[in-house]
């Protein structure tokens, strides 16, 4: 039975929130739903996801990396107005759409400033007639809150407003209560999904003796990242194999162009690969940060790597899921505020000595079992 899906998402530094909530609207179009994307970032060139409707909302980005300067489409800071107008767009996006599921992504654990936003929503939703399911799209990891009152508090969002919780982990690897404190206090409500992961299985292996690939991701964030690499080849037992930067799409472009000069004969400085997963399931090593899409990427393409946690103002996550891949015997991490030369080119030779785990024991399956979740509740009265 087909049904209308309307799922919020809010990105404002990088893409990872955007490319999940597209791979999971993707996946439900594709098992028949009719979706609705309604997107709070700014506009993106790829976000068109065929047989998605895409409700481009009033949208705020960060403008800086601790998330301490949000910006409206004006270049200012949001204010009461700004806000009302915000509401009232996910107001009519909900009664255009007049959705059997509503699903948020991220919050109630995550994006807590959009609550003025949402609670009226949710609170919308939940007084229609014939009311949708309201459901949570949550990552593996979330940030370390500043006390156990936000964990508390997102609890109480969840158990007030919200009919089921979907985890997109693998528990094997990343249970929620790892950073989660409430998850007992909601656990009837918790599904997993597995992980989510755009393009299906991962390219064919190539040579494994090829390049070093460093990349970061939408390169808001990995200018340092890039840097520390081109100084820390010379200082590895592969200094002599061929290295790939990617810069990715948000670098600025001085800073691309700084890296790109006098860049030694084994080196190339990319801006961004469509190839790119052909690219990471052939190279012999992965150096990156440790976003959502990135480690699974790497898991799923069964390589060595080298994860460097994005770790600028309270930020927890990558560095949380890192860890838990590091402890797995998959890949070496190095703290963002340890980085140097000498300590990445140590990470990098010892991530190549890893001798690693079997490929394919990961779930990797959670778009696909996400839409089946979803599907299975149209038509069916929630509590």
């Amino acid at each position: 039975m087909s049904g209308r899906v309307l799922l919020w998402c809010q990105h404002l530094l990088g893409t990872g929130h955007l490319k999940r909530a597209t791979t999971l609207a993707a996946a439900m179009s594709a098992r028949g739903l009719d979706v609705t994307l309604a997107s709070g970032g700014p506009p993106s060139g790829w976000l068109r996801v065929p047989g998605v409707r895409i409700a481009q909302l009033p949208w705020l980005r960060s403008a800086s990396a601790d998330f301490s300067a949000l910006r409206t489409e004006a270049g200012v800071a949001p204010d009461d107005a700004w806000w009302r107008g915000r509401v009232s767009a996910s107001l009519a996006a909900l009664d255009r759409v007049g959705p059997d599921i509503v699903m948020t992504e991220m919050f109630p654990f995550g994006r807590r400033l959009f609550a003025r936003e949402l609670v009226p929503l949710l609170e919308a939703a939940r007084a229609r007639a014939g009311r949708p399911w309201v459901l949570a799209s949550v990552r593996d990891v979330l940030v370390e809150p500043k006390s156990d009152a936000r964990h508390v508090e997102m609890a109480g969002w969840t158990s007030r407003y919200y009919d089921r919780v979907l985890v997109h982990s693998d528990p094997a690897l990343v249970p929620f209560g790892a950073s989660f404190r409430q998850a007992e206090a909601i656990a009837d409500r918790i599904l997993y999904t597995g992980f989510v992961l755009d393009g299906g299985a991962a390219p064919p292996r190539g040579d494994p003796s090829g390049e070093i690939l460093v990349s970061t991701g939408g390169g808001a964030v990995g200018a340092d990242l890039l840097r520390t690499a081109l100084a820390a080849r010379p200082l590895t037992r592969l200094a002599d194999a061929p290295w790939r930067l990617i810069g990715g799409g948000n670098l600025a472009e001085a800073t691309f162009a700084a890296l790109g000069a006098d860049l030694p004969r084994t080196v190339v400085l990319e801006r961004h690969r469509d190839d790119f997963q052909s690219l990471l399931s052939a190279c012999r090593l992965s150096v990156s940060q440790a976003g959502y899409n990135t480690v699974l990427e790497v898991l799923r393409a069964g390589r060595r790597a080298v994860f460097v946690p994005f770790g600028q103002g309270r930020e927890t996550e990558q560095r949380t899921r890192a860890a838990r891949v590091e402890a797995e015997g998959r890949a070496v991490c190095l703290a963002e505020a340890e980085l140097s030369p000498e300590r990445l080119a140590e990470a990098v030779d010892r991530a190549d000595a890893l001798a690693l785990p079997p490929a394919g024991t990961i779930d990797l399956e959670g778009a696909s079992r996400t839409a089946a979740i979803v599907a299975a509740l149209v038509g069916q009265a929630p509590p």
